[in-house]
């Protein structure tokens, strides 16, 4: 029985080891991110407006900063993400957002609304949208 039994808790035991847990393949948008661009109703706002703007991910945490600072939790579904603040102006809000990266930049469609996920990276008629575009710091 103890031959049996020995290497059946051996397998089980390396069944349930820890892995480690890879944070860059979870959460590829992990980083410090600088605001190149901005477009709310389809009008690229001047630069003057966002020059000074800095977005910290770090795995589902947030902290955006601007005139004040913002922080919160991100949730994300494929490229969906459900943001939800929880320091500064946007404590207890929710909003929805679609993201993608690519060639080094992170584009973030957000609904300040948050009834829905943007279906595109577009904002123009939507006064609720707007599209930041970011690259890594």
């Amino acid at each position: 029985m103890k031959k049996v039994l020995m290497p059946f808790l051996l397998l089980l035991s390396l069944g349930c080891a820890t892995h480690r847990h890879n944070t860059a393949a979870s959460y590829p948008v992990n980083g410090t991110w600088i605001t190149i661009k901005m477009v709310m109703d389809g009008k690229e706002m001047p630069a003057s407006f966002y020059a000074h703007q800095k977005l910290l991910i770090e795995d589902t945490a947030y902290t955006f900063t601007a005139e004040s600072v913002d922080k919160g939790i991100i949730r994300y579904s494929g490229n969906k993400m459900d943001i939800y603040g929880e320091e500064g102006v946007n404590i207890g809000k929710h909003f929805t957002a679609l993201f993608k990266q690519e060639s080094g930049l992170l584009s973030i469609c957000y609904n300040l609304s948050g009834d829905a996920y943007p279906a595109s990276f577009e904002t123009k008629s939507k006064p609720y949208y707007f599209l930041a575009v970011f690259k890594k710091a």
